[in-house]
């Protein structure tokens, strides 16, 4: 796996900042961010996902809060196509 490095919280103070990778071969993200709290977490079930499928967040995954000006890393398509199951 070869990870590029993408981008860090700006002007980061520490160790412990939002850093994104890109993982070249497969295209995905790598995400090191703060972990959501439970708050969070009861806002993202109660939101709900595509129907029939469960809200609760499997022993190998985890929810992460991204903060807004770390979007300027993620790497957009040249044509911006919707992608995902968004459940429509």
């Amino acid at each position: 796996m070869a990870l590029k490095f993408l981008g860090i919280w700006p002007n980061t103070p520490d160790d412990g900042s939002p850093t994104i990778w890109l993982e070249e071969e497969t295209g995905d993200l790598i995400i090191q961010s703060w972990k959501a709290d439970e708050e969070t977490l009861r806002q993202a079930q109660e939101a709900g996902s595509v129907p029939g499928h469960s809200t609760d967040v499997p022993e190998h995954e985890t929810v992460i809060r991204l903060p807004a000006n770390m979007l300027q890393f993620i790497p957009r398509p040249d044509s911006e196509v919707n992608g995902g199951n968004s459940g429509t």
